[in-house]
């Protein structure tokens, strides 16, 4: 098992790819952990006619992570930052909104600019989108809409508790605000909006910043470290592969219904933060350190003690999710060591 076996084996899943054909795909957030690997599956369908372009503020990031697909004709790269209108005159058939500041160093140092990307870049892509001709909105949203629950299993029409004068709510209430947006757009203006709400996700390629438990697990045993953990780790979470994610938003866009929200999660793999920091050690034969957080870490935790998903929602449009959790993570850790030469 591989991460590019993984990608290869998604972009051949049962969806209805005649619907993509001949069209313009945006992907905001390209070089993020789930935006570089929506482009990776797109790029990789064996019977590609559709122009993919990936938008992203890193330039070079963005070379290292597509210099495979810069040759392809089907392939564009779009320097922006969705803070900004577009600039330009494309009409995008199919817009897939995933870019967010999702590193929780974010926020505490830089939370209005979180809330904005969130809000205001949806805003932006959702005004260009009016004007050009649009046919499909995705908004990659976020299972923290949720909030801290109840102890029950998490459902589409469940609404947890957010307390708004948090700093960490900077992320929480302007993912909620924005899948309000989507809505209300595509009541005023007839656009057909779906709404993904991924799960904790993880893969191979986080950005060097990212402060996220997974990635920083996966940083320290690809240094050859042994795994530092700044909590007990006793929140529990659905955890969910980054190829597996990207499957599950194909099946939103090509299969899923207007104006509605899909949870995705990998159900097998529901476990707590320390049990996930075992299983990464366990792989590279480390250890797991527990040390103290400092105030900024402190402010960007997630306070929600237990996030569990249902997916029979997304089930029903036939998405399936296959494979063994510690292969999948094992694999991310493979990818991440291979491209950063460690």
């Amino acid at each position: 098992m591989s991460y590019l076996n993984d990608v290869k084996a998604a972009s051949n899943i049962h969806i209805p790819w005649r619907e993509l054909s001949r069209k313009n795909v945006l992907i905001t957030g390209a070089t993020g952990l789930i935006g570089s690997c929506l482009v990776d599956v797109l790029m990789n369908h064996s019977n590609q006619d559709y122009h993919v372009y990936a938008s992203g503020r890193n330039q070079d990031r963005a070379h290292i992570l597509f210099h495979d697909y810069e040759s392809s004709p089907y392939f564009h790269f779009l320097k922006h930052d969705v803070l900004n209108p577009l600039k330009t005159d494309i009409c995008f058939h199919y817009i897939i909104a995933a870019a967010s500041g999702a590193n929780p160093v974010l926020y505490s140092t830089t939370p209005v600019d979180v809330m904005k990307s969130n809000f205001q870049g949806a805003g932006n892509l959702l005004e260009y989108g009016i004007s050009h001709g649009i046919e499909k909105f995705l908004y990659v949203s976020s299972g923290d809409v949720y909030g801290e629950g109840d102890g029950r299993v998490f459902t589409e029409d469940y609404s947890g508790y957010v307390d708004p004068l948090s700093l960490r709510s900077c992320y929480t209430s302007s993912k909620r605000a924005t899948e309000t947006l989507c809505i209300s757009y595509a009541s005023q203006y007839g656009i057909d909006v779906r709404i993904a709400r991924p799960c904790h996700t993880f893969g191979p390629h986080f950005s060097d910043s990212d402060t996220r438990v997974y990635a920083q697990f996966i940083r320290n045993v690809a240094n050859h470290e042994n795994i530092i953990m700044k909590s007990n780790g006793e929140q529990f979470r659905s955890w969910l592969y980054v190829v597996d994610c990207v499957s599950a938003l194909l099946f939103i866009l090509c299969n899923g219904e207007r104006n509605a929200a899909y949870n995705i999660a990998d159900e097998s793999a529901n476990i707590s933060i320390k049990q996930l920091a075992e299983i990464i050690a366990n792989i590279a034969n480390k250890k797991v350190i527990i040390d103290s957080p400092s105030v900024n870490e402190k402010l960007g935790f997630n306070v929600v003690s237990r996030s569990v998903f249902s997916t029979d929602k997304i089930k029903a449009l036939g998405w399936t999710i296959e494979g063994d959790f510690r292969d999948k993570i094992k694999a991310s850790i493979e990818e991440y060591i291979s491209f950063h030469g460690a």
